[in-house]
């Protein structure tokens, strides 16, 4: 999941709406609710957009705390800014809050008044951005959004440098250089420039389920069918945030 790929109503209900589908997806799970489907969950009958949402309560343990902690280079907000905000969602005085953070009122509510003055640049800042984007596409009737033509970058990213300014155009390059085959998918050589190889391992990763839980032999297994030195593909996934796994290397996933 590429959170900065989502609108601002989709991050805040934590499902996206398909209109061509007529459908709710949890963005936690991928879990699809047809519109046109009735739910029953726990006893109760419910539409598809109630059901997403009861579901992300009962089967999540609800949507905000999981965003709250989600990783994503686009969540800049420290454990005792997370921490705060989570108690000011549980509705804690700040009192309680000072109290349990080993820090007087006054801080409390200075961290308040920042995520405030946050919040408000952010909302200015968006605007200006749509505005743009509206009288972009008035303009050209292209339907573009200022940078639409660059490739997005991906939500594991840990450093965002040149690389990444990558348009359409080149990243098909640059595969059709590296490919042999594109379906089934055969890598002819890793390529040994960075943004050569980061288009590489941004279709690479397509070949892996978000959401799933591999385990090393399974990795190892899809990426050996896409090139033989597969150890190098699995480091470099992982250099680059594309996976991640946990300490023992038993299981990985898509970030």
């Amino acid at each position: 999941m590429n959170l900065g790929d989502y609108d601002l109503n989709t991050l805040k209900d934590g499902f996206l709406y398909d209109a061509g589908r007529k459908s709710y997806a949890c963005l936690l799970c991928g879990k699809q609710f047809e519109e046109e489907e009735i739910y029953a969950l726990a006893g109760r009958f419910f539409t598809a957009g109630r059901a997403v949402r009861e579901h992300l309560e009962r089967d999540h343990g609800g949507w905000f705390q999981a965003f709250l902690n989600m990783e994503s280079r686009y969540n800049t907000l420290t454990q005792n800014q997370k921490k705060l905000l989570s108690r000011l969602a549980q509705g804690w005085p700040d009192q309680a809050i000072a109290k349990e953070a080993g820090v007087s009122v006054s801080t409390v509510r200075h961290q308040k008044f920042v995520f405030r003055e946050k919040a408000k640049q952010a909302r200015v800042y968006l605007a200006l951005y749509e505005c743009a984007g509206q009288l972009a596409e008035a303009a050209s009737g292209s339907g573009e959004r200022p940078g639409a033509e660059l490739r997005p970058v991906h939500d594991g990213a840990k450093m965002v440098d040149d690389r990444y300014l990558m348009t359409q155009e080149e990243y098909e390059r640059y595969l059709k250089n590296a490919f042999k085959s594109l379906e089934p998918l055969r890598l002819e050589h890793f390529p040994v420039k960075e943004k050569r190889k980061l288009a590489v391992l941004m279709r690479i990763i397509e070949e892996f389920q978000a959401g799933r839980r591999y385990t090393e032999a399974q990795v190892n297994e899809a990426l050996a069918e896409i090139y033989t030195d597969y150890v190098t593909l699995r480091r470099y996934l992982i250099e680059y945030g594309f996976m991640d796994r946990t300490k023992d290397g038993a299981v990985y996933w898509v970030k």
